[in-house]
């Protein structure tokens, strides 16, 4: 017997927005409005007053802000210490060791993937691109890896396998998992497999394919510039201020700071931390270090310098999160959102808006994990279109947890595939005006960076979206 869900006007509307929500993403258009015409027209039907809806929004948007402030702060405070480091010369110390194993091309892409992955997992992308950018770059084209194949690599190790699993700093899974109603730690479990397979297709595709055209002499280094000292938001050469340190300082810092984290990393195994608890020691632990570094650096003008630092951080975090508020904000309408802004406005039975969709599909549409995987590769690919990789997986996060319901089973599969899906295509592999940091960095063009990673990264959708089906 199947089950029945009454859908009121309010399912409908917040449906409609959902699917205009995608559309105005494949235009390649800005979708705050549409995201605060929707909050505003779910309040006018919730509250039946002007007060009450046009209050709606505001009171959605710090909804939202609450949901993400753990995440912003940690991105902001991870940013401002990866300034100091920059600016002390203290990246390069940490560096420079790892440079010494890359004797051949091969080894230059493999290993700059390698140590951009780590790098990202604790830095994120953007600030690791400017981390090791300086150091190992030089490196790479000395052994006879062209700038474009640097670039390659930093894109797929980093903004590619790191992003889209974010284990350290949680983002993106935080995301996702409220969207779609789960755990943090449940996506995190089920997006290991997708991660590890998308990323293993996607950087041996894009080694195979660069090694080819190598020895059939169509390679394009795609060069435009010269390289330079990689920058940092601030537009600073970020070699600026590396006598700040004496040498012995640098060198021991250089030691500290891996070895700090690496005691987070067993807390957090010892200890059980997950979710917010492991945020919040990455986040005190970077904080103290950027204290003592600044104070070490800078001397007499370290506290008003410490200020500084914090405020690049916090510029960088909100920046990158200005466009995922409103859509978060629309999105959490779809769970707990709805009933922390309105009260108890669905039918009795109603277990939200998004629940309830997925129960009344499930009823009338025969939904199965192929229909399931295929969609949320595709929503996921979609909400990337912006060049963000964040401002959409909320959708995704909601999407999946109505296929899942509707399925009965795998949203935190689902969940996971639609992330992955969403970082890898917006988070800087292939649209081009995500990919400026990296081919800033190299001195290559953007939108050849692209055209090089975009057949890898289908083929590895392609591949990781079958893995998924089998996951369900």
């Amino acid at each position: 017997m199947r089950m029945v869900m009454e859908l009121t006007v309010l399912h409908w509307v917040y449906l409609a927005f959902v699917v205009a929500i995608i559309g105005f993403m494949v235009m390649r258009r800005d979708t705050t409005l549409i995201c605060i015409a929707g909050i505003l027209g779910i309040g006018i039907l919730a509250t039946t007053t002007i007060d009450g809806s046009v209050s709606g929004i505001f009171n959605s948007f710090i909804y939202a802000i609450k949901e993400l402030i753990n995440t912003i702060l940690i991105i902001s405070v991870i940013v401002a210490l990866s300034r100091i480091l920059i600016r002390t010369g203290i990246n390069e110390i940490m560096i420079t060791p790892l440079t010494r194993f890359m004797k051949t091309p091969t080894l230059a892409f493999w290993g700059i993937g390698v140590i951009m992955l780590i790098v990202s997992l604790f830095f994120w992308p953007s600030p690791a691109v400017a981390l090791i950018g300086a150091v190992l770059l030089p490196v790479a084209m000395r052994v006879g890896l062209p700038a474009l194949g640097a670039a390659v690599a930093m894109n797929l190790f980093g903004h590619g396998i790191a992003l889209s699993g974010d284990y350290i700093i949680q983002g993106a899974p935080k995301l996702t998992a409220d969207a779609a109603g789960l755990p943090v730690p449940d996506v995190m479990q089920a997006s290991i497999p997708l991660v590890i397979v998308m990323g293993v297709v996607t950087t041996v595709t894009a080694f195979w394919m660069m090694r080819r055209d190598q020895r059939l002499g169509t390679w394009n280094d795609g060069i435009i510039a010269p390289v330079d000292s990689p920058k940092d938001a601030s537009g600073e050469a970020g070699s600026e201020g590396g006598d700040l340190l004496s040498l012995g300082t640098k060198r021991l810092m250089a030691v500290l700071i891996p070895l700090l984290y690496a005691a987070n990393v067993a807390a957090m195994f010892l200890l059980d931390l997950q979710g917010g608890e492991a945020t919040a020691l990455i986040g005190g632990t970077s904080i103290l270090i950027m204290l003592a570094i600044t104070m070490l650096a800078h001397r007499g003008k370290g506290l008003e310098k410490t200020t500084g630092y914090l405020i690049e951080g916090f510029l960088f975090g909100f920046r990158v999160f200005g466009p995922v508020i409103p859509i978060a904000a629309f999105f959490y309408l779809g769970d707990a959102g709805f009933f922390a802004m309105f009260g108890e406005k669905l039918p009795e039975a109603s277990a939200g808006i998004v629940n309830d969709l997925g129960v009344a599909l499930a009823g009338e549409v025969p939904v199965n994990g192929v229909v399931g995987a295929v969609t949320l590769t595709v929503v996921g690919a979609i909400t990337g279109l912006d060049g963000s990789g964040f401002s959409g997986i909320s959708l995704a996060g909601s999407i999946a947890q109505l296929f899942g319901h509707a399925i009965g089973s795998g949203v935190d599969t689902l969940t996971a595939l639609g992330q992955v899906a969403a970082i890898w295509v917006g988070g800087g592999t292939i649209i081009p005006w995500a990919l400026i940091p990296a081919a800033a960095i190299c001195g290559v063009s953007p939108f050849e960076l692209a055209r090089r990673n975009l057949k890898p990264v289908l083929i590895g959708l392609a591949v990781t979206t079958i893995v998924a089906i089998f996951l369900i």
